[in-house]
This record gives C-alpha cells, structure tokens and sequence, in this order.
C-alpha cells in the first residue's frame, strides 16, 4: 500500500515538474504570517511554496509514511490564488496556505478511505463542511494523511490500505492514533495546516506525541459532516499544528453553524468576532489555573512526571496563581459508564448518505470485505453485536447537552472551577511516552485524554510540553469550561511563548 501512495507522488511530481519555477524556500517551521509576509513582499508564490512541499514529500515522507495521496490540482489551484492576489492585492485569511487532511474527511475529487478496504476507491462529490470552509479561506489541500482504520486506534497509526505510520522524532515509536499521519506530517514540516479529528484522544494524543498543538474545540462549535464517524455523540476535528497562532487562525475560519450537523446549532452567539486577539504573550498573568492530580499521579513515567512539575513551575513563574490540587466530587465515579457503542448507526448513515453503494450499506458489508489489521478486524467484529452503554444499557446515549451522565459529569468539574475560580485545569496529555510500535498494545498507558473532554463536551488544547529520553514529545493538556476557547487561547499561547518547547524533528 505504500509503494501505491508514492506511485501517486511520483506521478504528480512527473506530470507537474515542467511548469515549476525553482525558488529556495525555508519550510522549517514556517508560519502562516510567514508565508503571507512572503507573498505580499514579492519572495515566493504560492505555486512556489506548493512545489516546494511537493520536494519534501518526495524525500521525507518515505519513512514516515505519513501520506497516502497527493492533490493532483494542488499547483493548479495555487497558480488560480496566486492571479487572484496580483489581480486584488488582497489576501484571504489562509490565502495559499498548504493543508493535510486526515483520510477520513470527504475531498472532492481524492479518494476518502478512513484507512479501511471497505472504502478503497471512495471519492466524494463534494468536501466535508469544514475542509469546504478552509479551501473558501484560501487553503490549498496538499495531501491526505494516514490513520488508524475507522479511527478506532488511540495507540498508534495502521490501515489496511496504507499501512504504519513513525513517529518522526524516533521513528521506531508510534504518534498515537488515530490521526497520527496529520501529526507526523505537520510535525516533520510536510504542510502548514493539520486537520484531525478526536473521538476521544485523536487530536490531542498524536499532538503530545508529536510535540505539536492541538485543539479539541467545544463539542458542538464546528462541524462534523462529511466526516466518517466513529462515535458522532464525541466526535470533534480541528486543527493540528506548530504553534498556538496557526491553530487559532483555523479555529476562527472553521467555528460556527453547519445546518448539517444540528450540534453546531449550540455555538449561536459563543463565537467572538476575533480569537486572534486572545493571542496575548502576558496570558497567564493573574490566571488561575487548577492542577487535577487525579491524572497527574496516576502511575506516571518519572520523566512526564518530570515534566509536568516543571510545566506548573513555568506556569506560576509567567504569572499564573496555581491551585494544587483541585480535587472534583465525586470524580472516579462520574467519570465511568460514559462511553457509547454508536459505530454501527453512526457509519451506516454515512455509507447511505455519502457512499451510496448497493453493495457498501451496512457492518455487515464492511466486515464481509475485510481488513489486514487485526487490531481493525477484531473492532469491526465487536460491533457487530455491541450497542449502547454498557453496563448501564437504560440510559439514553444522547449528546452533551441532553444526556445526564454527561451532563453531571461536566457539571461537577465546572462547578468546581467556579467555587474555586479557576480558568483552566492542567494535566499531562499522556503520563507515559510514546510506545514502541512492535509493542504498541503493551505499552499503551497513561492516556488521559479519554477520560474528560469527550463526555462532557469541553474544549481541551494540548501544547508542547518538553522531551522525554529517545527525543521523545510530551504534552500539556489545558481544559476549560464550554466555549471558553478565547480563554484556553490565552493561556496555551502564554505557556507557549514563554516556553518555547518545540523543536522540529530530524531529517533525512
């Protein structure tokens, strides 16, 4: 399968390599502000800068295998916004900006699969709502990423139609899953925006991993359609990237109302006219920020554990009041019997609505075709007969603003933050650093962000948190109350820039 992805690169770059206009560009941890600086002053189009991320595909992505295909109109595209930009002087707000698309968002035109032979082949009429979104604000999608089959993977990156993805730090480690192409891909520099989406851990555990930022947004502040489900009640994409600006700069194009997803219809009047302005180096000054030892403590590697003091240190030394620890009632027992087994009716109404193939409609046809995962065939299995919550069959799996669980959940924890005033709780993403792929299974622990955010429907932000022996990422997990983005915005920005914790990875 991976000889078929670079055949696909191979290809483009063959078909294209005429028309390119040799220019040197850095990509080395470019910047959107970067790369528009450089267009309005005359250094580089945006033609250039594509091809020249074509040239980085061509030789890093080998040993990642981070990508799966190529945008074969993606020159095409960018000559189109160059001329527009001569003709206007005026750019959009992500105006040329190269985009990786995890594979389990629709592309019209490119082949969608979410890592599955089930979907091999599958080519949407039309983009998912939130890729339409960027592509309208002037994106240009570069390539689709790998993932882990269905999603179904917090632990490491495999499908069965484009096989492993490395961890670009130490390439016989995973970058978690299940959107570790995306992190891999934007952590190496292949691409300026990284999209993913986040069942429970899927942007925020590759982004640890990876040593980028990642933000879980407020379940029902961006859209979710012509995007293949895993569980639609906790489903969340967003952006993936280098840095705390480039982030925000995403969330402010893809935030608000999809009439396709009604969930959106709760972010009516919680969407300020500007995140950027959040954008403040002095953020944490007069913060106060809650430390939830419950996670922190929880059988930690001693150098996450490391980290993670350090990182509460940092925080007070930028200003922030820290409240250590900050205990919620009843906590370890609100936090259980939250997960649904949705998959079954959350992917056959995506097969019907957007596949649309007599012979592709039901589990049943997906198991019939297959997988070369094992890991993928025995999830598959398990929900051919698995439904609702388990063990407590009799409550209803609703959304975050219907279903009591989670409601109660959410409650106790913003309650809290409320008695104690506190605008955000910190913990590690993950106590434990990335596992081996040979051993992923075994290895897999310490992953807290299943535990919060997904149930009750808060945002959570992951940023930079230092290294681990082995160069291995680690990340610090933000969680505030519903909406509060321009907040978390504030904080990881200060943290961000008063750290300056990330470092690319190592080329060929």
């Amino acid at each position: 399968m991976r000889k078929f992805a670079l055949l696909y690169t191979a290809l483009f770059l063959l078909e294209c390599s005429p028309q390119r206009e040799s220019v040197s560009i850095d990509l080395s941890e470019v910047t959107i502000a970067e790369i528009h600086d450089a267009y309005r002053n005359g250094r580089y189009t945006s033609r250039q800068l594509v091809a020249a991320y074509m040239d980085r595909i061509e030789k890093e992505n080998g040993r990642l295998n981070a990508l799966t295909v190529i945008n074969q109109k993606a020159l095409e595209t960018a000559t189109a916004l160059d001329r527009e930009f001569e003709k206007e002087g005026v750019l959009r707000p992500l105006h040329g900006i190269p985009m990786i698309v995890k594979d389990n968002f629709n592309t019209k035109g490119m082949e969608t699969t979410a890592g599955a032979l089930a979907l091999k082949d599958f080519i949407p009429d039309e983009d998912a709502f939130m890729v339409a979104k960027l592509v309208d604000a002037g994106a240009i999608i570069l390539a689709k990423s790998n993932m882990a089959e269905w999603a179904f993977s917090p632990m490491h990156t495999e499908s069965s139609t484009f096989g492993t993805t490395r961890n670009p730090y130490n390439t016989v480690h995973v970058p978690a899953g299940s959107s570790g192409g995306t992190a891999a891909a934007i952590a190496h520099n292949i691409g300026v925006i990284g999209l993913g989406t986040d069942t429970g851990n899927s942007i925020r555990g590759p982004s640890s991993h990876c040593s980028l930022v990642g933000f879980r947004s407020t379940l029902g502040l961006t859209s979710r359609s012509g995007v293949v489900p895993l569980y639609l009640r906790n489903d969340v994409a967003g952006p993936m990237m280098r840095t705390v600006e480039d982030a925000t700069r995403v969330l402010e194009v893809i935030a608000g109302y999809d009439p396709k997803d009604p969930l959106t219809k709760h972010s009516d009047g919680k969407i300020p006219d500007s995140y950027q302005k959040f954008l403040q180096k002095d953020g944490l000054v007069g913060a106060r920020i809650g430390v939830l030892r419950e996670l922190s403590e929880n059988d930690p590697n001693p150098e996450i554990k490391a980290l993670f003091e350090q990182a509460i240190e940092d925080l007070q030394t930028l200003g922030a009041e820290i409240v250590d620890p900050v205990e919620v009632p009843d906590f370890s027992n609100l936090r259980r019997n939250q997960w649904c087994d949705m998959f079954r009716q959350d992917i056959e109404d995506y097969l019907v609505t957007y596949v649309n193939r007599d012979t592709m409609k039901t589990l049943e046809d997906i198991v019939r075709v297959g997988t070369t995962s094992e890991y993928a065939r025995e999830g598959v299995e398990y929900f051919l007969t698995a439904s609702g919550r388990n063990p407590n069959p009799e409550i209803a799996c609703l959304d975050p603003y219907t279903d009591k669980r989670r409601m109660a959940f959410r409650e106790a924890i913003e309650n809290r933050m409320d008695e104690l005033r506190l605008d955000a709780i910190v913990y590690p993403s993950w106590n434990h650093q990335p596992a081996l792929i040979d051993s992923f299974q075994t290895q897999y622990r310490g992953d807290n962000s299943q535990i919060i955010a997904p149930h009750t429907g808060q945002p959570a932000f992951t940023v930079p948190m230092g290294f681990t022996s082995g160069n291995l990422p680690a990340g610090l997990q933000f969680l505030g109350r519903m909406y509060a983005e321009p907040t978390l915005i504030k904080l990881t920005y200060a943290y961000e820039q008063g750290t300056l914790h990330r470092t690319p990875p190592p080329s060929n």
